[in-house]
């Protein structure tokens, strides 16, 4: 009894501890109980283990749903339930179907559709659940959510969703191209992850080291290989479905489907998560189909860094959708942080009304001007697949390699061409969607088309802001009579403020390794291709084949100062 008292004085005691380091509102109650590996049944008969969270004594509640392949041991997991419970809520947390203790095998994203609506309607036969279900979580959990949110009857009380999409294919093949840097980090983390220290609470420098150096490997679809020793399924899968017209992943995109449900969600990305514009597109769709959402953009990348955000709006959205208490809710549907001006901005719409694009037009010599080019022989440069043109920085999954670089290095490549602007004379402000039209040939119709923009400061050092990348093929119905095609490469959205002084640049490349595979040169398949072709690319820059960045220009400037970012 003794042990039983202490344990539960130092949980209160932690509780209260993290309630004031994550600056949460006032707890309803400061005692959690727990119950652990309850047994859930799946249609065919496997079970999946999950723990539930609910403050002590309460009677019948809803209950919010977090389904992961991570573990639902996991500090982020038990520091989330800890954060709602203490608000009134009850968490139930499920390890998915083969890890961790959960029967069946883990077939990454496939099984999270039956499973997960299983899972809603064995909750709400529970007499401790009320009947009302709501699901929260992050990257592959939001993808859990999307997996049942569009087809649960009754619907959903409440989606929470952090850094995540509804359709997660689009992420594994930007503009037609294998990202081959995120697969292979997270296919190789998810395949070890029960092995590793500690059931993978540890991080793993030399693991890390080894996966960095499998990147390199062809072809690609045995880079598991060297990554983790022996084949990774989603690997395979992922590398092997990476050609057009391929169907496999279409049963995991829940985007369509997404836009009959009704219920509330709220969602939090950040400027450097690999999933943002597909989130901005989740969110807009909704909008305009008349579903309540609301969108917080930080300066976030896919990891820890946008963990306080999700859950302080996970417990604002919960406490409006599930207690009707609408005290902590952001007024404006859009929150976001404008980058390099220390500040937040609320607007009542994605893009804001007040971003106009705009073509920054590529020059003749290597400039950079809002103005129409004069006529002018086209930049030329070749692209080797067997040296890639290397990547730095970007929405990767490795903490260290992440946000802003400096390009410098890769910048003086001769299979990279630079275009630079003047110094601007005040501080210019960019917030929506970014994109750019390329007027590119090629000597055998094949290759990616790479854009990057870039802020250089004062000394010259030049930084990332956004890119973006499209794969070429023979016979685009974008070619001219002459075989040069407009290549239309969709690039992040961002909100950025370029400072007076600083120089926009921009970047036009035949790739961004290993951030993305390698381009072979030829119309091989990317899973097993080896040998490389040179790339011989042309890009012009005329009247007539105006080649461009069009940029979201705020036409009212923002002020400067404001808070620094959460």
């Amino acid at each position: 009894m003794a042990e039983s008292m202490l344990r539960d004085r130092t949980g209160r005691a932690f509780g209260r501890l993290v309630d004031r380091y994550l600056d949460m509102p006032e707890p309803v109650t400061p005692d959690v109980e727990c119950v652990r590996d309850l047994r859930i049944p799946m249609r065919d008969g496997t079970v999946l283990l999950a723990d539930r969270y609910r403050p002590r004594g309460a009677g019948p509640l809803p209950v919010v749903l977090l389904r992961t392949p991570y573990g639902k041991h996991k500090p982020d997991i038990k520091l989330f339930a800890g954060v709602l419970v203490r608000r009134g809520f009850q968490v139930v947390a499920q390890n998915v179907r083969g890890v961790f203790g959960s029967g069946g095998e883990f077939h990454a994203f496939v099984h999270e559709k039956d499973d997960g609506l299983a899972t809603a309607a064995w909750l709400r036969e529970r007499a401790w659940c009320d009947g009302r279900l709501a699901t929260a979580g992050a990257s592959y959990l939001g993808h859990a959510e999307w997996a049942i949110g569009p087809y649960l009857d009754p619907p959903l009380e409440a989606m929470c969703l952090g850094i995540t999409t509804s359709d997660f294919p689009a992420a594994f093949y930007p503009g037609g191209v294998l990202a081959l840097h995120n697969m292979l980090v997270w296919s190789s983390a998810t395949g070890t992850q029960e092995e590793a220290p500690l059931g993978g609470l540890l991080p793993n420098p030399l693991q890390t080291r080894r996966v960095q150096r499998a990147m390199r490997t062809l072809p690609v679809g045995e880079s598991d290989l060297a990554a983790i020793g022996r084949p990774e399924r989603f690997l395979r899968e992922v590398s092997a479905h990476a050609e057009p017209g391929d169907g496999f992943w279409a049963p995991i995109d829940h985007s369509s489907a997404a836009l009959r449900m009704t219920t509330p969600t709220s969602m939090v990305t950040g400027w450097w998560d690999l999933f943002l514009p597909y989130q901005l597109r989740d969110f807009t769709e909704l909008t305009a189909a008349g579903h309540r959402s609301r969108i917080t953009i930080g300066p976030w990348a896919h990891d820890r860094g946008a963990l306080k955000a999700t859950l302080t709006d996970h417990v604002s959205w919960l406490s409006a959708q599930l207690a009707g208490d609408t005290t902590q809710l952001h007024q404006s549907p859009v929150r976001l942080y404008l980058q390099r001006a220390g500040r937040w901005l609320d607007f009542d719409r994605w893009p804001p009304p007040q971003s106009v694009p705009t073509p920054l037009r590529l020059q003749p010599s290597g400039g950079l001007d809002w103005a129409e080019p004069p006529g002018s022989s086209p930049d030329r440069f070749t692209y080797d697949g067997a040296d890639p043109t290397p990547s730095t920085g970007g929405p990767l999954l490795l903490p260290g390699e992440i946000r802003q670089q400096d390009n410098t290095a890769v910048e003086r490549r001769p299979d990279v061409l630079v275009f630079t602007g003047p110094p601007l004379p005040r501080d210019l402000d960019l917030i929506g969607p970014v994109s750019a039209v390329v007027h590119v040939r090629t000597d055998s119709g094949y290759g990616d088309v790479f854009v990057r923009l870039c802020d250089v400061d004062r000394a010259g050092v030049s930084r990332n802001v956004t890119d973006g990348i499209l794969r070429l093929r023979p016979g685009s119905p974008a070619a001219d009579a002459e075989g040069v095609v407009a290549a239309r490469v969709e690039m992040h959205p961002t909100g950025y403020r370029f400072l007076r002084g600083h120089r926009l640049r921009v970047q036009v490349a035949g790739g961004a390794f290993p951030r993305f595979a390698r381009h072979h040169g030829t119309g091989e398949p990317a899973a097993s291709a080896v040998a490389c072709r040179p790339v011989r690319f042309e890009v012009f820059h005329e009247p007539g084949r105006p080649s461009a960045v069009v940029l979201p220009l705020m036409t009212a400037p923002v002020p400067r100062g404001g808070s620094e970012p959460a």
